[in-house]
């Protein structure tokens, strides 16, 4: 099987070059081979190359400057999934997409299901939605794997940043009233190839870990164990301060609540997923291995 990956330098990216290999062939064009923003150019890729799956994690990720930069954020998150459902419903090919926690208004506290109302706060949110939609349109044959706050070992992201600052400041202060499931690119990439493996039933999943945090209890494990590891940092645990997402303001709104419940994808491959913090353990190894040997 030839597999299209889009969006392969990226956190999700790099993690599912490794987790698809077994699965077939794949071709993970770099930008410089493949400029996304142009429909033109993924016309005439795909064109040549004719693949039976693509897994699509290109995307515009930067929440705030998609406030600013709209078109942009739109040709990336709405009009390349679009384009690509296009493609394979045309050649019965697969495509697997990925989508965010930022679809959902982010009010009250229940986990929210796959069939919660949508109501996006920001561009990004509504660009992400825009593209989920035209691909449930397409009659294309989908996966679209919803998840949240996503991290890695590898890239820019939250786990990193902390580690960052807690190196040089002897306080951070960090949202304590945002909820969600911080879930590593690693788990997004082994279950993305599971559910291709085993053939599950077609449609919208919620993918994350199980459990759930604010920014600020994330914040707070991260510190904790990297200290527990020999790491010198100048923050320990107890100089992570909690702060209000009022006294942060950014230009686009953050939904409060992003915890979504995973029955349907637990159910689809038979499966419990593994909890928020023992995943962090992982990632915090892998990246402080990385370190190490560098």
């Amino acid at each position: 099987m030839k597999i299209l990956l889009l969006g392969g330098s990226g956190q999700v990216g790099f993690e599912l070059a490794r987790s698809l290999a077994p699965l077939g062939t794949v071709v993970a064009p770099s930008r410089a081979e493949l400029d996304l923003s142009s429909e033109e150019a993924v016309t005439d890729y795909l064109t040549l190359h004719q693949p039976e799956l693509i897994a699509n994690a290109a995307a515009w990720t930067a929440v705030d400057a998609a406030e600013q930069h709209v078109d942009a954020a739109r040709r990336l998150n709405a009009g390349l999934p679009e384009q690509l459902a296009q493609y394979c419903a045309e050649k019965g090919a697969l495509l697997v997409h990925y989508s965010s926690d930022y679809v959902y208004p982010g009010d009250g506290s229940e986990p929210w299901l796959e069939t919660s109302a949508t109501g996006p706060l920001s561009v990004y949110g509504q660009t992400k939605l825009e593209g989920d939609l035209a691909i449930q349109q397409s009659g294309a044959k989908h996966l679209i794997f919803r998840t949240s706050w996503v991290y890695s070992a590898r890239g820019n992201n939250f786990m990193k940043t902390m580690l960052r600052l807690a190196e040089s400041k002897p306080e951070l202060s960090v949202v304590a009233d945002q909820v969600g499931a911080p879930t590593p690119a690693r788990l997004v990439a082994q279950i993305t190839a599971l559910a291709i493996y085993r053939d599950i039933p077609l449609g919208l999943y919620h993918l994350a870990p199980r459990g759930s945090a604010t920014w600020h209890e994330f914040a707070v494990a991260i510190v904790n164990l990297a200290s527990m590891t020999g790491k010198l940092l100048s923050s320990g645990p107890a100089d992570v301060l909690p702060v209000s997402t009022s006294s942060y303001v950014t230009p686009a709104k953050r939904p409060m609540n992003s915890q979504m419940d995973l029955s349907k994808i637990e159910s689809a491959l038979r499966i419990s997923l593994p909890g928020w913090y023992s995943q962090l353990e992982l990632t915090l190894d892998e990246y402080l291995e990385k370190q190490c040997a560098a």
